[in-house]
């Protein structure tokens, strides 16, 4: 099958503070361009890579998320898709017709209404104005703009114009949809509606590119991932992809060993690998450490994080005498185990462990994280808990 959106060992550089506000000054810049040697392979004074040297496809039916810290060239790679910028090198291509929503606004004639910015939109797209009349209804419900389609889109709020953007690149039959993280603006229950749309697309053969800092979004709409920092860091599987994502995004907590050194911890699982276990796979977090003065009156943490939204999915605590062992010697080692059952439906979750010490109320020692694991199951749509529930019809 072949690919609908190809991006092939593409670049694309900016300058720092680079802005011609007047001909005066972009007369002699372009002049400058012109005439400048290996200007489209090399760096000059100022300049950066904003995208080094990155490659994707996207076929029928698949979507493809794009994540990465600010600044790491996601929403450049899309103004690269739509042929708002050209790349220095290598090629960029989308086949057929496109739904893009890359900014707030982004094509809206301020001036215009609602009404009148949903013509020009469809217009620019190559639709036929009776084609766009047909589909008119759909576009300003699922927006749910009525009561403001005949106002000038000027007057709108962020929201309003992420909607209306949106409705307009989901319902003008694109063979491609290209969305960045405006979806950001609108309502929980709006970007829930955004999703299912997106699904729908998939099903139907559409070849999406998503950018967002969703990433509970990215995992449930998404087969592959990019993660960005202005080069290709990760490809592949969403998610082993989110997973070398969130180890670099969650920095690990730094701990004093004044009242308790810790050797080693290490999760394990009774499958062996962390990556894509099944639903109610049987994990083990240890802790071995080695107090440095007598604990009484302390509490041992541990807390299950969803990654991808934080997500608390357990937190427990327990005293010493809950665990049989009111005090720590000086010098003893000590082994802090925790079996648990991963009752968890698909996504990426990390673990915490921590100590707290009643006599000085505060954490002699907090890990985050201490492990991470991937639960991978295709049954449900959304939800954290894995109820074990079994269907039947009579």
């Amino acid at each position: 099958m072949s690919a609908i959106i190809t991006f092939d060992n593409v670049w694309k550089k900016f300058k720092k503070g680079e802005r011609h506000d007047s001909l005066r000054d972009l007369i002699p810049a372009t002049a400058k361009a012109l005439f400048r040697k290996n200007s489209s392979s090399e760096l000059e004074e100022k300049e950066f890579w904003a995208v080094e040297d990155v490659s994707f496809e996207v076929k029928h039916g698949e979507a493809l998320g794009i994540i990465g810290p600010n600044g790491a060239g996601k929403s450049t790679i899309l103004k690269l898709l739509t042929k708002i910028l050209r790349p220095n090198r290598g090629t960029c291509s989308i086949v057929g017709r496109t739904g893009a929503l890359i900014e707030i606004s982004a094509g809206f004639h301020p001036d215009l209404t609602g009404r009148e910015n949903i013509y020009l939109q469809g217009a620019i797209m190559g639709m036929r104005r009776k084609e766009i009349t047909s589909r008119f209804d759909e576009i300003v419900d699922f927006a749910g703009l009525s009561s403001f389609i005949d106002t000038p889109v000027k007057r709108y709020s962020s929201g309003m114009n992420a909607r209306l953007g949106f409705s307009i690149a989901a319902h003008l039959n694109p063979e491609a949809l290209v969305i960045d993280e405006v979806l950001s603006v609108g309502d929980v229950a709006f970007q829930q509606k955004c999703i299912n749309r997106m699904k729908e697309f998939k099903h139907n053969g559409v070849a999406i590119v998503f950018v967002s800092h969703n990433l509970q979004a990215v995992s449930m709409l998404c087969d592959n991932a990019l993660y960005l920092k202005n080069k290709t860091m990760a490809m592949g599987k969403v998610t082993q992809v989110l997973e070398e994502y969130l180890k670099d995004t969650i920095p690990n907590t730094d701990f004093s060993e004044r009242y308790l050194k810790v050797n080693d911890f290490n999760l394990s699982s009774s499958s062996k690998s962390l990556t894509d276990i099944a639903p109610r796979t049987s994990l083990n977090f240890t802790v071995n450490a080695i107090p440095k003065i007598k604990l009484k009156d302390y509490h041992i943490g541990f807390k299950v994080v969803r990654s991808t939204d934080l997500l608390v999915v357990y937190d427990g605590n327990w005293t010493g005498d809950e665990l049989g062992c009111p005090e720590l010697s000086p010098n003893q080692p000590v082994k802090f185990s925790f079996e648990f059952t991963s009752h968890l439906t698909k996504g990426q979750y990390y673990i915490s462990w921590h100590i707290f010490y009643g006599e000085t109320q505060s954490f002699l020692v907090e890990i985050v994280p201490a492990g991470h694991f991937s639960v991978d199951e295709g049954r449900t749509w959304a939800g954290v808990a894995d109820l074990d529930v079994k269907a039947k019809v009579s």
